[in-house]
């Protein structure tokens, strides 16, 4: 694995290539962005996007929210996908913010995974862009890039996590979530655009499958001709 200093290195040319990375989620506060980050599992932001705005303004907060049956839920949120789970884990979650944090999403980690359906990865995005505090979510894209790349060495979101944590500033642990997240989507697809990207010299990935197999074909020799054989007659000549 990299060195702090060359993890931060490669992060700001990434930062350069994805000016102004942010969540593409749509949300006004932290009880929308926690339903939104819920509603995008398994989903994809657009269509999250497309969904929340008739479910904001029929519930917009924890408690109207609370209030909800899984039949109302379940139609209004179905083309995200995993409609059902996904109902039962917004109206817990809604419930426990009403008895365990009086209706209010909390601003930390410990309290946040608690909440029915809330894992790390979406605690990390509430408190990292609605609450200020510095949080980094990996999702499938930062596991892979950050793994091709060589910034991190595991498969597991938790290590992962912490091992660019480790290597930066609180400060920067959201913006580089995003950034690893839009590098994933727009070039360190799971069918790599390499030519694009502003890190392919510092990257693993790159080295080992990429470019060293290139280096190391050898050139094919041209085989050369085996010597025809003399005739009868002219053996007897």
């Amino acid at each position: 694995m990299k060195s702090a200093t060359h993890v931060r290195d490669i992060l700001d040319k990434l930062d350069a290539q994805h000016p102004g990375a942010d969540t593409e989620l749509h949300y006004a506060n932290a009880f929308q962005l926690l339903v939104a980050t819920m509603l995008s599992a398994q989903s994809t932001d657009q269509r999250v996007n497309l969904v929340t705005p008739a479910l904001f303004k029929r519930y917009p907060n924890a408690r109207l929210l609370a209030r909800a049956t899984e039949a109302d839920l379940e139609p209004q949120i179905h083309s995200t996908g995993f409609f059902r789970a996904k109902s039962k884990a917004l109206i817990g979650m809604a419930r426990a913010l009403l008895a365990d944090h009086a209706g209010e999403v909390p601003p930390s980690m410990d309290a946040l995974v608690k909440l029915p359906g809330v894992g790390r990865k979406t605690a990390n995005v509430v408190l990292g862009h609605a609450l200020h505090v510095p949080g980094l979510p990996v999702d499938r894209h930062v596991l892979r890039v950050a793994n091709r790349i060589g910034i991190a060495e595991s498969d597991s979101p938790e290590i992962v996590e912490e091992q660019l944590c480790k290597a930066l500033p609180p400060d920067r642990w959201t913006l580089t979530s995003d950034v690893l997240i839009l590098h994933g989507r727009r070039i360190c697809r799971p069918k790599p655009a390499c030519e694009q990207c502003a890190v392919r010299d510092d990257c693993d990935y790159f080295d080992a499958v990429v470019s060293r197999p290139q280096r190391a074909t050898p050139r094919l020799r041209t085989p050369s001709r085996a010597p025809r054989r003399k005739s009868a007659k002219a053996r007897r000549k």
